[in-house]
């Protein structure tokens, strides 16, 4: 069995976060015998902080890095690769719209042909508005940037650390994942996708819909299409 590295961005979670850090301890012994466990709070102005201080003493393998400035979702993921160790990395976000039970799916997936297993979720439990968008800007990602991937923008990925070793990356908004996806599929990692479940946002609000996080997201995709697609032309 590999080792991997299991790691969630998080952002006033305080109402999911410990439920996914409980699941993924209960599940990772049945699949590695190496493993750790990381969450990466980026400066969350709720009670996150408390609760993971909490969960720490009752999981002692369990790693915190905590942000004193807010360094935006992209920042949130940098963090996380740079502190995992293990043959493999997997990832998704903190407010629980996904289930860590579905962690094996991926793993399977994981054969000595692939590099990277990307989720695709197989319906999108959110408002109706932000399926439209999400829908949309997946759809303009995947042509503008010519991804290897259907759903961009579904944070439940599980990588060989071997591939992001060999990648910078540099994006602080949203924009990481095209960029994540981009730069991999450059450097050869040959990709594998799965459907899983997406489940309704139970608790807080998407951090992304704001008109500055929609623009600072957008301007970094601009100088990522000009990098990674015009100028490789």
């Amino acid at each position: 069995m590999a080792s991997i590295s299991v790691f969630f961005p998080c952002y006033n979670d305080e109402k999911t976060i410990a439920k996914l850090v409980k699941n993924v301890f209960l599940i990772l012994p049945s699949l590695s015998k190496d493993y750790e466990v990381i969450v990466i709070d980026d400066a969350s102005k709720d009670k996150s902080v408390d609760i993971l201080k909490k969960l720490q003493k009752k999981y002692p393998k369990l790693k915190l890095v905590f942000h004193k400035i807010n360094q935006g979702y992209g920042g949130t993921l940098r963090s996380g690769f740079e502190k995992s160790r293990k043959e493999l990395i997997f990832y998704t976000d903190g407010d629980g719209q996904y289930n860590v039970n579905e962690l094996p799916i991926l793993l399977n997936l994981m054969t000595y042909d692939t590099d990277f297993v990307n989720g695709i979720k197989m319906v999108r439990r959110d408002p109706t508005y932000r399926i439209f968008f999400g829908n949309l800007y997946s759809f303009i990602a995947r042509w503008l940037f010519w991804l290897p991937t259907y759903d961009v923008d579904c944070d439940f990925r599980l990588i060989r650390k071997k591939i992001i070793d060999k990648i910078h990356l540099t994006s602080n908004s949203g924009a990481i994942c095209v960029e994540l996806v981009k730069k991999c599929h450059l450097i050869g990692a040959r990709f594998r996708q799965v459907s899983v479940h997406h489940y309704q946002r139970r608790y807080g609000n998407s951090q992304f819909f704001r008109i500055s996080r929609i623009l600072s997201t957008f301007k970094e995709l601009l100088a990522l299409w000009f990098e990674l697609v015009l100028l490789k032309k």
